[in-house]
């Protein structure tokens, strides 16, 4: 075997494990950050489908998560706000409660120099609010599906 293809097959070998450590849902994202993100990222699609289902049982297990992160990576507000929105008895108060939680993971992840590409910062003007998604295209939150698409991805 040449040199050149050893190069080949070690490179190839190399970006698989690279690959393979990032994940596939949040790359770039390393554990116990990835679990908070995801579990947002099923808060914020839940929210703009005006619905509650499965925001609480997200929001207890971002609040877990920060609870038992010994390393304490996470501002002690986020816990708090990941609680206030599992308590969220109906739509209006989740979305009151996500605007916090969003701002807090938000300003995390920007000082913490995550790559953008990993995740999508949006901006409401409507609802004077950010919030973070997966996707380019626009999922609102706060205006559900009366206003989905409302919403301009910052750079």
């Amino acid at each position: 075997m040449n040199t050149k293809a050893l190069s080949s097959i070690i490179f190839a070998v190399i970006s698989l494990f690279a690959l393979a450590a990032r994940g596939s849902d949040s790359p770039g994202l390393s554990e116990p950050v990835k679990s908070v993100y995801d579990h947002y990222l099923k808060i914020q699609g839940a929210l703009a489908q005006d619905s509650l289902k499965g925001v609480q049982d997200n929001a207890n297990a971002i609040m877990s998560t920060i609870r038992k992160d010994d390393v304490d990576r996470f501002p002690a507000a986020l816990a708090h706000q990941a609680e206030t929105l599992a308590r969220a008895g109906d739509l209006a108060a989740a979305r009151k409660a996500f605007k916090p939680l969003s701002n807090s993971l938000i300003k995390y992840l920007a000082d913490n120099k995550v790559p953008k590409g990993t995740y999508y910062e949006v901006y409401c003007p409507m609802a004077d609010a950010s919030w973070l998604q997966a996707g380019k295209d626009v999922k609102n939150p706060y205006m559900g599906k009366a206003m989905s698409d409302c919403g301009v991805i910052k750079d």
